[in-house]
């Protein structure tokens, strides 16, 4: 008890848990309403504490967001050492300490402790924060709370979320990963994208030319850095870059979701468009034509990127000796899956939705390469890889490739750079992208209903496995609609049921995707 009687001082004092709505950790953390999340985020501060110690003094980071959702919500995730999500066992472990009453926190650390075997040591936190104005208040917290169990923190500040896994990364690293500091990410990707470009001789159709929505974000500030960086090199026009709401109107998700385009670029022709979330993990491409609108998604960036990354290796001889797959979710287009396959010849595997489920299986492969359709996503390397690629001379091509991409997560901005690359390399404009493969006509809707924990899947949540009934009355729905595809989930981030759904026209896919929310609501009604 003794050992944290500061902890229950300063939680009692500054950082009481005054609400009874119960928080579960899930694939984006602890995400809800701004003003429900102070005695979460003392309590996450400690915990990172402990994380620490259990990796024998490693560095974690403490990340204070919300990503894509309205400016009012806000949340907190951990980051690991090498800069993957927290791991699953623990997510649990956090949950309970997020829900025990103030009094229990003592035993609940006391159980984390001994349940995990750790040792007491060093206990060094990372931590950063998005744009949002509760976010600072909230950053205390975790801050506190980290001081109250011992821990060491550094505030890094106001950062994008693949900033602090950088951060994390590079510093458990020694530097090996990139120069630990926020210079140091910018002058690794910078660097590497100018070096990229610097060896293509002819451009063809491609035009290092870009409109950029930031969302009224982080990445916003992100990308004022990159163009004094990029000046000459990557011409940038910046739009959403902090004076109105987050996220309003603007921003990835939104794109993603209403398929057209962000405030202030609605009448954008001929330009390549790209827009990033709240804090600059999902990135979203598209472009008009003749008042027409097209979106170039996750899935369309994971076909562009892992069908170069195969022309590379064969180039380089290496095609024999590292083997390249892609990682999905049952968001994915079912025609990027068979574009995937069939035409470029890389294998598919699909997970569960979320990012440490699709990162976990990429690294099955020797370069893996995952994107949600959302936009989130990377590509990583094993270590076996790297080393084969930078002593081969014939791979420099993909070893400065390999640079400009941040392997700790889903970057926006890096991302973007390396879209940026293989559009130059293959001469291509968003046009001569969009057209490699054409996109089944989809639909993502949202089913409000009064606890959608009520629903659980099976499949990668292809397959819903409860309420009974309601995956047959999905199935014959789904058989009504020529190459009609249809599934639902629980939302991870919010409180609401996602339907998605694909058909041979658009207006097919709306239908089908508005039969089956009436489906769900029927049935949890």
């Amino acid at each position: 008890m003794s050992r944290w009687a500061k902890v229950l001082e300063v939680a009692l004092a500054s950082h009481p848990r005054t609400i009874d709505t119960k928080i579960s950790y899930g694939t984006a953390g602890f995400r809800t309403k701004a003003e429900l999340l102070d005695h979460v985020m003392y309590r996450m501060g400690a915990m990172a504490v402990l994380r620490s110690w259990a990796k024998s003094g490693q560095v974690i980071g403490v990340m204070i967001t919300a990503s894509h959702n309205p400016e009012c919500d806000n949340g907190v995730k951990l980051v690991d050492p090498v800069g993957e999500m927290l791991e699953f066992s623990w997510e649990s472990l956090a949950t309970n300490l997020a829900n025990s009453t103030d009094r229990e926190i003592p035993d609940v650390l006391d159980s984390i402790i001994s349940g995990c075997g750790i040792t007491e040591g060093a206990g060094r936190v990372f931590v950063g924060r998005d744009t949002r104005k509760t976010s600072p208040a909230l950053s205390n917290a975790v801050l506190a709370g980290i001081a109250a169990a011992g821990g060491v923190a550094t505030d890094i500040g106001v950062v994008s979320t693949p900033q602090l896994h950088y951060m994390v990364v590079a510093t458990n690293t020694g530097g090996g990963y990139g120069e630990p500091t926020l210079d140091g990410y910018y002058s690794k990707l910078s660097s590497a994208f100018t070096s990229f470009l610097g060896g293509i001789k002819e451009f063809g159709n491609y035009s290092p030319k870009i409109m950029f929505d930031g969302a009224n974000g982080v990445g916003a500030l992100a990308m004022q850095e990159f163009m004094t960086r990029l000046k000459g090199i990557l011409e940038v026009t910046a739009f959403n870059t902090g004076s109105g709401e987050l996220n309003s109107g603007c921003g990835a998700d939104f794109v993603k979701v209403h398929q057209e385009a962000p405030a202030g670029l609605e009448a954008v022709e001929n330009t390549r468009c790209v827009s990033v979330d709240g804090d600059a993990d999902r990135v979203i491409y598209f472009y008009r034509k003749q008042g027409v609108f097209h979106l170039l998604d996750g899935d369309r960036i994971a076909t562009l990127v892992a069908g170069y990354l195969k022309h590379l290796l064969a180039e380089s001889g290496l095609s024999d000796k590292i083997r390249i797959g892609c990682v999905q979710t049952a968001y994915a287009n079912g025609s990027s899956t068979d574009y995937m396959t069939k035409s470029l010849g890389v294998p598919v595997s699909c997970v569960p939705t979320g990012v440490k489920f699709l990162h976990h299986a990429a690294l099955e492969f020797d370069i893996g390469v995952y994107f949600e359709a959302n936009g989130h996503g990377t590509v990583v390397f094993s270590q076996g890889a790297q080393k084969l690629i930078k002593e081969t001379p014939s791979a420099q091509s993909l070893a400065m490739l390999m640079n400009v991409i941040n392997q700790t997560v889903g970057d926006a901005i890096s991302d973007l750079l390396l879209v940026e690359c293989v559009l130059a390399a293959r001469g291509w404009s968003a046009e001569d992208w969009f057209h490699q493969y054409s996109d089944l006509p989809n639909k993502l809707m949202k089913a409000s209903v009064k606890d959608r924990t009520l629903i659980t899947t099976g499949d990668a949540e292809r397959q819903v496995l409860s309420p009974a009934g309601l995956q047959e009355r999905v199935n014959k729905a789904v058989a009504e609609f020529k190459r009609g595809r249809s599934f639902v989930r629980p939302s991870g981030t919010e409180d609401v049921v996602r339907v998605y759904a694909e058909a041979e026209t658009k207006e097919e896919a709306d239908k089908l995707a508005e039969t089956v929310v009436k489906i769900v609501q029927e049935i949890l009604s």
